[in-house]
């Protein structure tokens, strides 16, 4: 990797690090209202879930999805129907 192309990677990794997203918003709300050791769970499942999002993509989940578009369709769909039953 190319000096270039590795300060591009860590000034992307601690901006996206730092800027507060939904997952920051979901854990400052469950910190004010269950409090820090009650909100390391919601911690852990975050993290826990990303990391499980990175390995499902570096094992090629995108190229199975891009392969066969009838399961992509189909993973949209389980999503939405899950999202609506929430």
């Amino acid at each position: 990797m190319s000096l270039e192309t590795f300060l591009a990677l860590a000034v992307y990794a601690f901006v996206t690090s730092v800027t507060p997203g939904p997952n920051n918003f979901m854990l400052l709300a469950s910190g004010v209202n269950f409090g820090f050791s009650r909100t390391i769970p919601h911690m852990l499942g975050i993290s826990v879930g990303f990391a499980s999002l990175l390995v499902a993509v570096g094992l090629g989940l995108g190229a199975l999805l891009t392969a066969w578009p009838t399961l992509h369709t189909a993973l949209k769909i389980a999503g939405g129907v899950y999202l609506y039953l929430a």
